[in-house]
């Protein structure tokens, strides 16, 4: 989740766990707590791309590391707040919990996290999108509101589990119901189509869960298309042929390889001006289904020192407001 949501779970976790020792330093260091887990974004800036794509949401978002570094954290934290109520142990439990709802959370979203690590799996429900108002704000706002209580008052805590009570049940009630229902109209509406396919990943659009995709996944293409619980016409479909062919001797190459495991198998090969990018097609495109060829995740395949380099095709300002514009028409239904 984006990094304002993991703040307001953090410091809510903290509230919970220490809130009537330390007050609002219990909420300060939790929301400190639920940011920790994603400064393994800043590998991106001494490793290559494909490096850091694997190490993102692995050790830093599991529960070993949660257990190993609540004590160092929470050590650190009693030695700063010397003349806390708190000791030792009640900072480190507070750490501990903030650290490990962050992963659990993100396990809801696309990406996913490695909750288990070591263990190879990647845990992801596909439930909510990274980034979502109906989650967050309300959250935030009784966060705010028992923030401005005194730390022994019971309508602090009540306001603080209140946000914890309605966020839980958007994310583990709500979109799951959502998810279930858009799932049920997207197979029946492959079914009614004659559509035979080897596999369906469903998935909420970006901001909200009003929305669906899915990919669909035939023998030599992928199907992707959308649903809105408003839409009144069948869904319609956009083939994306695989081209793994495209490949060529290159699919052996180890990096190639890599960027194959990461994707799940989730992906297509396009090729322009002569040059080969690699596409993963867990994350859709830059707008609602639609037969335009652009990926949120697209990577150029550049040979150089007898392997393969991915470099990360950036998006521009004009994608981000051409995708809010046609999600906000697509939402409403068709």
């Amino acid at each position: 989740m984006d990094s304002i949501t993991q703040i307001v779970l953090g410091a809510s976790v903290g509230e919970v766990v220490l809130g009537k020792k330390v007050g609002n330093k219990a909420m300060l260091y939790g929301a400190i707590a639920g940011t920790i887990p994603d400064l393994d974004t800043f590998v991106g800036y001494f490793t290559d791309t494909i490096t850091a794509i694997e190490i993102h949401r692995g050790f830093s978002h599991s529960i070993v590391f949660s257990i190993l570094f609540a004590p160092v954290f929470g050590w650190l934290i009693s030695k700063i707040e010397k003349n806390s109520e708190a000791n030792w142990k009640d900072w480190s439990k507070l750490m501990f919990w903030g650290l490990v709802t962050h992963p659990l959370l993100d396990a809801h979203t696309t990406w996913g996290t490695q909750l288990l690590w070591p263990l190879d799996l990647r845990l992801a429900y596909k439930n909510i999108f990274v980034i979502d108002p109906l989650y967050t704000l309300p959250f935030l706002v009784f966060l705010i509101l028992a923030m401005r209580k005194k730390r022994t008052s019971p309508e602090r805590r009540k306001l603080n589990y209140w946000g914890l009570r309605i966020s839980s049940f958007y994310l583990l009630v709500v979109t799951l119901l959502l998810k279930g229902y858009s799932y049920g109209k997207f197979t029946d509406s492959l079914e009614s189509q004659g559509i035979s396919y080897e596999d369906i990943e469903t998935k909420p659009a970006p901001l909200n869960t009003i929305l669906w995709t899915a990919n669909v996944k035939l023998e030599d293409k992928f199907l992707i298309g959308d649903y809105s619980i408003f839409d009144s016409q069948p869904v319609q479909y956009y083939e994306y042929p695989k081209n793994h062919h495209f490949l060529g001797d290159l699919k052996d190459d180890k990096n190639v390889q890599r960027l194959i495991d990461i994707s799940n198998g989730w992906y297509t090969i396009s090729e322009k001006d002569g040059k080969l990018f690699f596409n993963d097609l867990r994350f859709g495109t830059l707008e609602p289904a639609s037969k335009d060829e652009n990926f949120v995740f697209s990577y150029e395949l550049i040979p150089e020192n007898g392997t393969i380099r991915a470099k990360e095709v950036e998006k521009s300002r004009g994608d981000a407001k051409k995708l809010l514009a046609d999600l906000g028409e697509r939402i409403l239904g068709n």
